[in-house]
C-alpha cells in the first residue's frame, strides 16, 4: 500500500461528481437524490454513465473507467459519489490512473461493489476512501436520519466513533485491537484474491458485510479468506450487516446458521471480533472511513478512529 493521503473537507458550493462505475439504476430516482444534495448547498455534476447501458453495466468498461479518471483529474470536482453498486468495478480496476488519483486526492464514497475500487485505490494510490451509502440510497422511501446524517460529515474533519448508540453490538471474541481500517463487501473482498488488487489485512482491522447470501455461500467465501490468511493476519474483525443471509426456509433443507459459519472461520482466528455494526446493506447505513487508524474494543463495545479522515 502507498503512503496514505487524505481528501480535503467539502465547502458549501463545492461540486460533487456522480458516476456509475458498476451497474445502472433509475435515472428519475438519481435526479431526485441529486436534488437533495443540492439542497445541502453543493453543486452536482452528473456523469454520462448515469444514462448509459451495456447489459447490466452502466456503459462499457472503457466508458466507466474514463469517467472516473476524468472526475478525479477535474479540478472543479471536489468529491466523487458513486450512484450505485451492482457489478462491474473489478472490470475497470486495471484501467484507472492511480497516479492521477494520488495527485488529485478527493473524497470518494460508495459501498457494495465499490469495495473492489476501495481496495485498488488504497493499494495503488494510498487515498483514504469512504464505505458509505450511495446516491440511490438517498432515493429510497423513509431514508433513516442516521443515513442522511453521514453526508453532514463531508465538511467537518471529525473523528469517526461508533458505539451502541446506533444498535446493540455483540462480542463474538473478546479483546482489543488497533490498525488501519480496511475491507467492505465480503463477495468483493474474495474476488480480489489472486489478483494484483488483493486485499492486504496484515495488522489491520478488517470489516466485512454482505447481502442475500445463504450460509453455504458465506461458508465458501469465509473459508477462502481464512485459507488465504486474511483473518489470521488481521488485528481484529468488524462484522457489519449480513442482510437476508439466513438459512433457507424450506423444511427439507438443513443448513448451518450464520453464527455457526462465522464461528468456524472468523472467530476461530483468535482475534477480537465485534458484530452488529449497521454498516453495509442496511438501514441505517453508517459510513466508515477506510485507510485511517482505528481501535476496536469489545469490552467497551467501541470502534473509534484515532484521526480524522479528511482535513
Amino acid at each position: 500500500m502507498r503512503q496514505r493521503i487524505k481528501p480535503r473537507r467539502l465547502k458549501k458550493g463545492d461540486t460533487i461528481g456522480i458516476t456509475a462505475p458498476a451497474g445502472w439504476g433509475s435515472t428519475e430516482k438519481m435526479l431526485a437524490a441529486a436534488a437533495w444534495l443540492e439542497g445541502l448547498g453543493y453543486r452536482v455534476k452528473l456523469g454520462k454513465t448515469l444514462t448509459k447501458r451495456y447489459g447490466y453495466l452502466a456503459g462499457t468498461d472503457k466508458e466507466r473507467a474514463e469517467e472516473l479518471n476524468s472526475m478525479f483529474a477535474d479540478p472543479f470536482i471536489q468529491a466523487i459519489l458513486c450512484a450505485r453498486g451492482g457489478y462491474g468495478t473489478a472490470r475497470i480496476a486495471e484501467l484507472l490512473d492511480y497516479e492521477s488519483i494520488r495527485r488529485n486526492p478527493k473524497l470518494f464514497w460508495g459501498y457494495s461493489d465499490i469495495t473492489f475500487l476501495h481496495a485498488a485505490i488504497a493499494k495503488y494510490a494510498g487515498l483514504v476512501t469512504f464505505h458509505g451509502p450511495m446516491l440511490l440510497d438517498l432515493a429510497k422511501e423513509d431514508v433513516h436520519p442516521l443515513t442522511l446524517a453521514n453526508f453532514e460529515t463531508w465538511s467537518v474533519p471529525m473523528t469517526f466513533k461508533y458505539t451502541e448508540h446506533v444498535a446493540p453490538l455483540t462480542a463474538l471474541a473478546e479483546g482489543e485491537a488497533e490498525g488501519i481500517l480496511t475491507g467492505g463487501n465480503l463477495s468483493l473482498l474474495v474476488s480480489t484474491l489472486g489478483t494484483a488488487f488483493e486485499l492486504d489485512t496484515a495488522g489491520k482491522l478488517l470489516l466485512i458485510e454482505d447481502i442475500g447470501e445463504e450460509p453455504y455461500r458465506l461458508d465458501r467465501m469465509l473459508n477462502q479468506l481464512r485459507l488465504a490468511g486474511k483473518f489470521a493476519d488481521a488485528s481484529g474483525i468488524i462484522l457489519g450487516d449480513f442482510h437476508d443471509c439466513d438459512p433457507p426456509k424450506e423444511k427439507d433443507r438443513e443448513s448451518l446458521s450464520l453464527a455457526e459459519v462465522l464461528a468456524d472461520h472468523v472467530v476461530s482466528a483468535g482475534k477480537p471480533v465485534l458484530a452488529g455494526f449497521r454498516i453495509g446493506h442496511c438501514s441505517p447505513n453508517i459510513a466508515v472511513p477506510l485507510g485511517v487508524h482505528a481501535r476496536l474494543n469489545t469490552y467497551e463495545k467501541l470502534l473509534e478512529c484515532s484521526e480524522p479522515a479528511i482535513w
